[in-house]
């Protein structure tokens, strides 16, 4: 990649391109404005935040494939022009407080291109292009970030790897406009989390069980003599009453026949409990229920996507190609028969690989590695 091909036009670059580059003018706005009143710590920390949050643990990550894709097609050209574009507008953005990185990362992209003026200290200050802004592609994202985050913490919290796919994700739907988003980023986090099923709830009776605790610390001063009374009230709400207080963002508490107080969404905490089966978290309006339940297709499934890395690595390391086709020997414990008999095409597709013969190996070049704890395989790879 040189950058001698024309700009491919931002309406026709895929949706995770104009997101990126949407970010980018947005962050370009907000820092210029953060400059202007002499603020460098906010600048340097959202530039900070866009890099490793946005472009490095969110854009590049998920667009690693269209970086390695063989020949420059029109979807990877888009894919290196977005992160030249991001990069140089960052090193442009970080020239104040950060002289030397950055005119160091300008020369260095310049020295590929030839795009522009030698020195990140005499071109010219980036300007927002206002027509790239997004907004609501950004909360699109935004609540794909959020949702998938939840979901990987879940993960964690269960010992499950993210090789391990699931078979659903439960989330309450409040009103139309979140199921609409939620639509538009569902391939994206179901990728991203490795489940097969994200499902709306409309009613989570039964389903999901959620509690709610007053903040003393906010409603203390508010409610004085009352506080107790309103705790209580809060705490004795119905799944029912809790979905309507989390879709409005308020409700009215009868503390007499009297004295009506409205209270806030953000006054309480409002929190999800875990049912058999399922692992629940809560974050603002956002709940997610992800089922942990295990069939022995899920298990089989997994123990493939885990072999896949071990002969991926295992090619890495003997320094294959990446076209590089290759035989696969395995001798395998009965835990991973089964993916080795239904996953079969799978693990050969994603592996280059044009024969998978299991089987007892003796000799030489073979590798031993853990496929999962107490499960060993002696996999030997051999170039054709």
């Amino acid at each position: 990649f040189t950058y001698a091909e024309p700009d491919i036009a931002l309406e026709k670059r895929p949706e995770i391109d104009r997101w990126i580059l949407s970010l980018l003018n947005s962050l370009i706005k907000n820092v210029d404005e953060s400059f202007a009143t002499f603020d460098m710590t906010k600048a340097g920390r959202m530039i900070q935040d866009f890099v490793t949050e946005d472009l490095s643990n969110w854009y590049v990550r998920l667009n690693r494939k269209r970086f390695w894709g063989g020949g420059m097609t029109d979807d990877k050209l888009s894919a290196y022009q977005t992160l030249y574009t991001c990069l140089e507008k960052v090193a442009q953005l970080t020239a104040p407080i950060a002289p030397f990185y950055a005119d160091k990362m300008f020369r260095d992209l310049n020295s590929v291109t030839g795009h522009n003026v030698t020195s990140v200290h005499t071109a010219n200050y980036p300007v927002c292009d206002a027509s790239a802004i997004d907004t609501n592609l950004e909360s699109r994202m935004e609540l794909a970030q959020k949702v998938s985050s939840m979901v990987l913490a879940l993960r964690r919290k269960a010992s499950l790897k993210v090789r391990q796919p699931l078979q659903k994700i439960q989330i309450p739907i409040l009103d139309a406009e979140m199921e609409l988003q939620l639509e538009g980023v569902k391939k994206l986090i179901l990728s991203e989390v490795n489940v097969k099923e994200l499902e709306y709830l409309r009613e989570t009776a039964g389903i999901i069980s959620k509690k709610v605790k007053a903040d003393f610390k906010k409603l203390g001063k508010k409610l004085g003599k009352n506080m107790k009374a309103v705790a209580a009230s809060l705490s004795a709400l119905s799944q029912e009453q809790i979905q309507e207080f989390e879709k409005n963002g308020n409700i009215d508490i009868n503390v007499d026949n009297d004295t009506i107080v409205n209270i806030l969404s953000s006054e309480v905490e409002i929190t999800s409990e875990d049912i058999p089966g399922r692992l629940v978290a809560n974050e603002g309006k956002i709940t997610v229920a992800l089922d942990i339940n295990l069939t022995q297709s899920l298990i089989d499934e997994g123990y493939a996507r885990e072999l896949i890395n071990r002969i991926q690595n295992m090619r890495k390391d003997a320094g294959f190609d990446v076209t590089d086709k290759i035989t696969v020997e395995i001798e395998a414990p009965a835990a991973i028969e089964g993916a080795l008999t239904n996953f079969k095409d799978y693990i050969c597709s994603q592996t280059l690989t044009q024969s998978l013969v299991p089987g007892a190996l003796s000799g030489d070049n073979i590798t031993e590695t853990d496929i999962d704890d107490n499960v060993k395989a002696k996999i030997r790879i051999t170039k054709i």
